[in-house]
């Protein structure tokens, strides 16, 4: 198996989508296909069940990422290495971000780039959907999340951004014309669930309104392109970040503000215990420049 096929399946075992996975990856979706195909004829076995609503991994396919993982890990960092020591670097801080909006951060990897011209600084998009995977298997240094989060492993760092939170409809919407809502209103209508931790999930999209009324929840999402997807058709309404106003927009959506919310807090989050140099450098820059408000 060369390393780009391991790439290729590794991607998808965590994207499970191959049209997300060709995008990630910067390849034709029919070029994900073939490569997949060649490891199970290879393999012996199917890697993968696929059906039309959904990818998923086979038993095999989860062993086989397992085993992996650890191995395509060691073979990236021994070439980023090598890569780093031609450029007269000697290590990599590596951020992920679950929101979009990498270049209203600017100022802050300008800022450590700046001080610390002997590390290089990799930002990189981080799923909400299992969102803490990544930094607890050390594949991140630093995860950007909103706030707050509450994993006894992890530690939460200085705010590095705050915004208000809008509520996407569907351009037909009978709310898309009014261009703002309550947090009392949401209970009128059905909100998508996520497969996140439920507080988290709450800090973003309340399972109650102020007054006590319970805002129902009839599907739940598997990630941002499902998201959206079923916001578009117009059945479901979905609280999310200002942010997404800029980054996201579509012709069949429409963003409403949710007056009435606390502004959404945006942070460091970190290993407990894996604690570096390089971090605690990144995180002084966060604190001297001060969360920026977007």
């Amino acid at each position: 198996m060369e390393l780009r096929d391991i790439e290729i399946f590794l991607t998808l075992a965590e994207e499970l989508h191959f049209g997300r996975t060709a995008q990630r990856l910067h390849l034709s979706q029919a070029r994900v296909s073939q490569s997949i195909k060649k490891q199970e004829r290879d393999v012996g076995t199917p890697l993968f069940d696929r059906s039309t609503r959904a990818v998923t991994l086979t038993l095999v396919g989860e062993q086989l990422r397992d085993d992996l993982r650890p191995i395509y890990r060691g073979l990236r960092e021994s070439v980023e290495r090598a890569s780093l020591a031609a450029r007269g670097k000697t290590e990599v801080l590596r951020i992920g971000m679950i929101a979009s909006n990498a270049y209203d951060l600017g100022p802050f990897w300008t800022g450590f780039r700046s001080r610390h011209p002997e590390w290089d600084l990799r930002v990189q998009h981080n799923p909400f959907i299992d969102a803490f995977r990544a930094v607890r298997a050390g594949e991140i240094d630093i995860l950007i999340a909103w706030f707050p989060v509450e994993e006894p492993d992890l530690v939460a760092g200085p705010i590095i951004f705050t915004e208000p939170r809008v509520v996407m409809v569907a351009a037909s919407h009978v709310l898309a014309t009014r261009g703002r809502i309550s947090r009392e209103g949401l209970a009128d209508f059905n909100v998508l669930g996520t497969a996140v931790p439920e507080y988290w999930e709450d800090a973003v999209s309340p399972f109650y309104t102020p007054k006590g009324r319970q805002i129902p929840r009839d599907d739940v999402v598997r990630d941002w392109d499902d998201l959206t997807f079923k916001v578009a058709n117009g059945q479901h309404v979905q609280p999310v970040h200002l942010h997404a106003l800029r980054y996201h927009s579509r012709p069949d959506i429409t963003y409403l503000h949710l007056h009435d919310a606390p502004h959404t807090r945006w942070g460091l989050v970190w290993r407990a215990g894996a604690e570096s140099p390089m971090i605690r450098a990144f995180a002084q820059v966060v604190r001297d420049l001060g969360a920026a408000s977007l």
